[in-house]
């Protein structure tokens, strides 16, 4: 038993310290953005370039053996092709809602995203249904968002559009990919690998449709000078060091954690991007707005109790001595607690 506790502990520090990067670079990564694409008002082409980095990182960092990454099969890239869609749709929409609104509004409709992920998750993936205490922290977290989109002045009908169509997105890519990286089998890396590539060779299509690339022909045309902007380079970089980081991060955890613990962990570490965004940017909520947002991401912490308080008794089932079994107990409560 007390080797089945040692591993546990290990399990649970490593799965910590996955969820706490994630959670680091998901909170800064959303104001970085915002800032790359005020400077650099291409999101196609900036999420292009976040693909490129991170699928060459990926494939460089293997060649000189730093890691190991599943290598790239046709069959393979079939099998996940619509979550790499689903995703590419997730970071598209969720670049244009940056676009077109404050960060505050994209907190709050990520905010949205655990509860209807934990009746997807439910519905679909055949999980079991959350506990009343944690159902119930995730209507604070609905009411939250509601009271906010009625505070908002500075509401309008495309940011909101492209509110809708992440808060869409954005669902369907948690659940999804939470099922292919259960049941594709790749590592860690190789999800990063498959991900960014195929999201990568996706790109110029979304140039196309959206006529982005007759802005970039142009721009490079006429003024090199705004396209070579300093500020808009160190904006841009930033951005694609944070999207290879937290690719890395964010595989990483959705193995570690459920598909709704790891939605709540994306808003919960909102927090710290609230407090940025209200510090360094001029573009946020009115008060009462933020008062809605403080109301929404709180119902991320009762989350959080939530789930711990119901992993506690699952560890502690067992009162004799410990077998296999007991593995699966301690890791799984361990597992579905950890939510920043």
């Amino acid at each position: 038993m007390a080797v089945v506790k040692l591993e546990a502990g290990k399990q649970y520090y490593a799965t910590s310290s996955l969820v706490l990067g994630y959670a680091l670079c998901s909170s800064l990564l959303a104001v970085i953005n915002k800032i790359a694409i005020t400077k650099f008002n291409y999101p196609g082409l900036l999420t292009a370039l976040q693909y490129l980095t991170s699928a060459t990182g990926v494939w460089i960092l293997g060649q000189l053996g730093f890691l190991y990454h599943d290598p790239f099969i046709l069959e393979t890239a079939k099998k996940f092709l619509p979550a790499a869609i689903v995703f590419y749709l997730a970071i598209f929409t969720n670049t244009n809602l940056l676009r077109h609104a404050n960060v505050d509004t994209f907190i709050v409709f990520r905010s949205l995203t655990p509860l209807l992920v934990a009746i997807a998750d439910t519905t679909f993936r055949k999980q079991p249904c959350p506990s009343k205490f944690t159902f119930l922290s995730l209507v604070i977290l609905l009411g939250g968002a509601v009271g906010y989109v009625i505070a908002d002045s500075a509401f309008t009908l495309t940011a909101y559009s492209w509110a809708l169509a992440y808060l869409i997105t954005i669902t369907s890519e948690m659940v999804y990919i939470k099922h292919m990286v259960t049941n594709l089998g790749l590592n860690t890396w190789g999800f990063v690998f498959y991900n960014n590539l195929l999201s990568l060779m996706m790109a110029p299509l979304f140039w196309v449709l959206t006529g982005e690339y007759a802005d970039v022909f142009a721009v490079v045309r006429s003024d090199y000078g705004d396209w070579f902007d300093f500020g808009a380079f160190v904006a841009v970089s930033l951005s694609c060091v944070f999207g290879f980081l937290i690719s890395f991060f964010g595989f990483a955890t959705r193995k570690a954690i459920s598909a709704t613990a790891f939605t709540v962990t994306g808003v919960v570490n909102k927090f710290l991007t609230a407090a940025i965004n209200v510090i360094i940017w001029d573009k946020h909520a009115t008060p009462l707005g933020l008062a809605c947002l403080l109301f929404t991401l709180v119902g991320g912490v009762f989350y959080q109790q939530s789930v711990t308080a119901e992993a506690k008794p699952s560890a502690n089932n067992d009162p004799g001595g410990g077998d296999s079994g007991d593995v699966e107990k301690i890791l799984g409560s361990s597992h579905k607690g950890l939510v920043l």
